[in-house]
């Protein structure tokens, strides 16, 4: 098949899919589009083809334009700019609606459940929101976010959705080529930044600003590192800790597990249901992340950790238990996890997800050993862009 890259089509756009683009088809073919909208009459550039029956594109101009349609905040969120947001040039209620279609069809494709599904805004907007970013240098030294799919670096003055001042001093100064660069603003607004760099092909980093983040959420001050694993969005974590709060109804006395439990924030909330008499064991796989965790929760002695891989520290964890909360990877649990988990025989799984995709084929595989979907809620915890954050209650 003679390769369509560089090729320019119309097509009508169909339904949104998992990834931040849009189906369309062109001489029997698949083509996704980016900065497109359903319905919409595109132009569209091919950029990706690798053969087969699918190609990839953006659209380079608009001939019929959707009713939700807007100007994108930011002059790179277009064909060819930044790759950091996917749904820029669409209204924020309709990002919902569209990130809403994709949890519904992936339930549907992957789990075979039909679900309404409604994503939830969080406080505070679609702008100003991303807490952490992670930045790289081009060759003259500039700081940017690369390119979709590419390795190109688009030099950033400013970025609409990064916390207000977060970027301010890293975008001012000059790099090393091909640096990368970690910056996070913490809960009390004190910017860290720790340089990445490839010397003799190891990794070094260096903690140019601060280095210990503090947070709030649970009713809790957190201490971590700056540049582990927290919530990106400044409501998010407050958010999810509710939900789990909510749903996991760990009996006093009772047992509960956390897994890939990071610093413990979901584990400080069975811990309180669980009471003094009961037990919360908390694993997780990196040890700084457990070093924070023990600290945070020292005054929980029925929080116990456990540093290593979720399905290889289950194999030992006391049985049976009565309420687990994990929340994977982007890539999930998979079925090592999940029969991990059902060994267990929990009452209720409260299972947090930041992957669809994922999500709806762990659930499939906690409904063959008999756990059903009882509730879902999802977050627009990730605005402009394709992700979103969703939180299953099986049972």
């Amino acid at each position: 098949m003679t390769s369509w890259l560089g090729r320019v089509l119309e097509v009508e756009v169909g339904a949104v899919a998992h990834g931040g683009h849009c189906v369309a088809r062109a001489d029997g073919r698949v083509v996704f589009v980016r900065h497109a909208l359903p319905g919409e009459q595109v132009r569209v550039e091919v950029t990706e083809d690798n053969g087969g029956s699918f190609c990839r594109g953006d659209a380079i101009e608009v001939l019929s334009a959707s009713a939700h349609r807007v100007e994108p905040p930011c002059p790179l969120a277009v064909p060819g700019g930044c790759g950091g947001c996917d749904w820029q040039h669409a209204s924020p209620a309709y990002q919902r609606d569209l990130k809403a279609a994709v949890v519904a069809e992936q339930l549907q494709r992957l789990a075979g459940i039909e679900r309404d599904v409604v994503v939830e805004a969080l406080d505070g907007g679609p702008l100003d929101w991303r807490s952490r970013v992670r930045l790289v240098a081009d060759r003259e030294g500039r700081a940017g976010l690369r390119a979709h799919h590419s390795h190109r670096v688009v030099p950033l003055t400013d970025c609409p959705i990064a916390v207000p001042g977060e970027l301010d001093d890293v975008l001012a100064r000059r790099w090393k080529p091909g640096s990368e660069l970690e910056v996070t603003q913490d809960g009390d607004g004190t910017t860290h930044v720790r340089e990445l760099a490839t010397v003799r092909g190891k990794v070094r980093a260096r903690q140019l600003a601060g280095g210990v983040a503090v947070q709030h959420a649970a009713g809790r001050d957190w201490r971590l590192d700056a540049h582990g694993f927290w919530q990106v969005h400044p409501a998010a974590a407050a958010t999810l800790a509710g939900v789990v709060a909510e749903w996991a109804e760990a009996p006093s006395g009772g047992s509960a597990w956390d897994l890939y439990a990071g610093v413990g924030l979901f584990a400080s909330v069975l811990a309180s249901q669980v009471g003094p008499a009961g037990r919360v064991l908390a694993i997780e796989s990196g040890r700084r992340a457990v070093a924070d965790g023990e600290r945070n929760l020292a005054d929980l002695p029925q929080v116990s950790w456990q540093a290593g891989r979720v399905e290889h520290a289950l194999a030992e964890a006391e049985k049976p238990v009565d309420v687990v909360v994990l929340d994977p990877p982007r890539k999930g649990a998979g079925r090592a996890v999940v029969e991990s988990i059902v060994a267990g025989a929990p009452d209720r799984i409260v299972y947090v997800a930041c992957d669809p995709a994922a999500l709806a084929r762990d659930v499939a595989f906690f409904a063959s050993h008999g756990y059903g979907l009882t509730d879902l809620r999802a977050f627009d915890a990730f605005p402009m862009t394709h992700h979103v954050e969703c939180v299953a209650l099986l049972s």
